[in-house]
């Protein structure tokens, strides 16, 4: 029975010259949460930083989710002050694509 996943892919930061790893989507079955499968799921995955000599886990969070973001805060994730994520979809991607 399946708890929970994580699904992610190497970065690289050509400021930097390194790699890092890039947190898509961490999911841990409702009836399972709260019971540390998060923090154990997040900490495989830090092992396997560790083990492919990545510098970095990074992944977005939406600001509204309030569970999410303590969790995040409580394993020591820091929110980055630096970057903003911008967008092209719909009719602007068509027209850029033009």
């Amino acid at each position: 029975m399946r708890r929970g996943f994580v699904l992610f892919f190497h970065n690289f930061s050509t400021f930097l010259g390194r790699a890092g790893i890039y947190l898509e989507d961490l999911y841990v079955t409702p009836e399972y949460r709260g019971r540390g499968y998060g923090k154990g799921l997040l900490r495989q995955l830090a092992r396997i930083e560790v083990e492919r000599g990545c510098m970095w886990l990074e992944w977005w969070c939406l600001d509204w989710n309030k569970p999410s973001i303590d969790f995040y805060l409580s394993l020591g994730a820091e929110p980055m002050k630096d970057w903003t994520v911008y967008r092209i979809a719909g009719d602007t991607l068509a027209k850029l694509a033009q």
